[in-house]
């Protein structure tokens, strides 16, 4: 398709400027004030709105089995709603079993994702460790072009590794030029936590929250950023939500040491108060891990995110519907954890971030795609509006309000988390890869739109704020 975006306001993660954009086929190839363009192409009028990079969510959880179930959202699905929210690419997780091939898991993530509506791309979730497996991994990150390995340092028995593992794994993504990815939170302190409230007969969903303090995630994060500095490999702390985390990376950061932070939308919207909800049903569908904290977190992560430690928003979008969220009702710890978000991320962090001053459009554009393009090398063809990029664009109206409800959201669930809520900012239109796919509130995107994007092995980026 032939596109021409006319008098719209390029926003770029390093600055701002009046200009025309001009799409052939799946590239951008010019950006310019007064661009002209022939009969055969379709003139988009962008006056009054922002042109922004396509979105990158790099962390999300789409078709993913668990022990009991799986989360409702799919790739088909759940493309619709990323584009529908300003979203052109997610990266999601490889997920094998213990001992089983990350081959052939790897195998079965991208038969599953062949009904992809939004581009994608992988992380690989090392759940088991030794030679075979780091043949595999080389295999997966020099041919498969899947870059970054996910590490636990919860959930003993199933994804976590021991501590002498995950520093060989950590020295092998060093080696393999390969980003180190860690869900931190010490599982002592949640496993000793969780028995001792289920003793006291605490078994609603309020025992989730109390069963995972601040402290638990902060002593992992920086225990992880230890393991990595001894490697010499880079970290990326994922849905890091409270000050103790924080603080840690902070530290390293101003070490020179390369590491960095993801929080998540819902992080930076709600607060624990939601466990406490007289109705058990609804306190369990806001179960996820790491918990939703107190406001004197959620403003430290605002600051830091306008200070640029925290350099990505993610929305760990993982689906459960309200049957699936009921089989832990009698003990928190068998609820299924997860969140929505890949719809809202966008809107909230505009809403609540550039449309209430804590951050500039620029720092929007950089939090919610450029940064994840660069720490992930896929850096300038994603995550900028330039000559040479592929054309995955949004049309943003930062005037436009948007209110949240299950009856017209796209996630496969019965509720959402931001039920009722009213955000400011939302996009009118998405194209991906030179196509529109998102218009006049339709996603219009077909199943297998979506293409898988490899990711090189990538170079270091310097610490730096964006």
């Amino acid at each position: 398709m032939k596109l021409l975006i006319k008098n719209g306001l390029v926003v770029n993660a390093d600055r701002s400027e009046y200009a025309d954009v001009l799409i052939e086929d799946t590239v951008i190839r010019e950006v310019a004030p007064n661009l002209g363009a022939g009969p055969d192409y379709r003139t988009l009028g962008a006056k009054g709105l922002m042109v922004i990079p396509g979105g990158i969510d790099p962390h999300t959880h789409l078709e993913m089995p668990t022990p009991v179930t799986r989360t409702a959202d799919g790739f088909d699905n759940g493309g619709r709603a990323a584009l529908s929210g300003g979203t052109t690419m997610v990266i999601d997780f490889i997920n094998p079993k213990y001992g089983q091939s990350y081959l052939e898991a790897c195998d079965i993530c991208m038969e599953r994702a062949a009904k992809a509506t939004c581009h994608y791309s992988y992380h690989a979730t090392v759940t088991w460790f030794d030679e075979q497996a780091a043949k595999e991994l080389r295999v997966l990150a020099e041919e498969r072009g899947v870059n970054s390995f996910k590490h636990f340092t919860t959930y003993k028995g199933s994804l976590m590794l021991e501590p002498e593992q995950m520093l060989a794994s950590f020295a092998l993504a060093r080696e393999l030029g390969a980003l180190c990815t860690v869900h931190a939170e010490n599982d002592e302190i949640i496993t000793y936590m969780q028995r001792k409230l289920l003793d006291k007969g605490i078994t609603q969903p309020r025992g989730h929250v109390l069963s995972r303090p601040p402290i638990a995630e902060g002593e992992a994060t920086y225990h992880a950023i230890a393991l990595a500095k001894i490697a010499g490999a880079p970290i990326y702390i994922v849905h890091m939500s409270c000050e103790d985390a924080l603080h840690a990376v902070i530290r390293a950061q101003a070490t020179g040491q390369e590491v960095y932070a993801e929080s998540l939308c819902g992080h930076l919207l709600l607060d624990e108060s939601v466990y406490f909800n007289d109705d058990p049903e609804i306190a369990a569908r806001y179960v996820m891990s790491p918990p939703f904290r107190s406001a004197e977190h959620r403003e430290a992560l605002w600051q830091g995110l306008a200070d640029g430690h925290i350099r990505v928003i993610g929305s760990d979008n993982c689906t459960f519907t309200q049957a699936q969220r009921n089989l832990g009702l009698d003990d928190f710890t068998k609820i299924p954890n997860g969140a929505p978000g890949l719809e809202d991320r966008m809107r909230i962090v505009f809403s609540e971030g550039v449309a209430k001053g804590r951050i500039t459009p620029e720092q929007f554009v950089a939090v919610t795609s450029t940064n994840a393009a660069k720490i992930y090398n896929i850096h300038p063809r994603k995550g900028v509006i330039a000559p040479g990029a592929d054309a995955d664009l949004v049309l943003w109206d930062p005037k436009k309000q948007h209110t949240v409800s299950a009856k017209t959201h796209r996630h496969a669930i019965d509720y959402s988390i931001f039920e009722g809520m009213t955000f400011t900012g939302s996009p009118v239109m998405t194209i991906l890869s030179g196509d529109v796919v998102f218009e006049n509130d339709r996603v219009t995107a077909q199943p297998g739109q979506g293409q898988f994007i490899p990711r090189p092995p990538r170079q270091r980026i310097p610490p730096c704020h964006s």
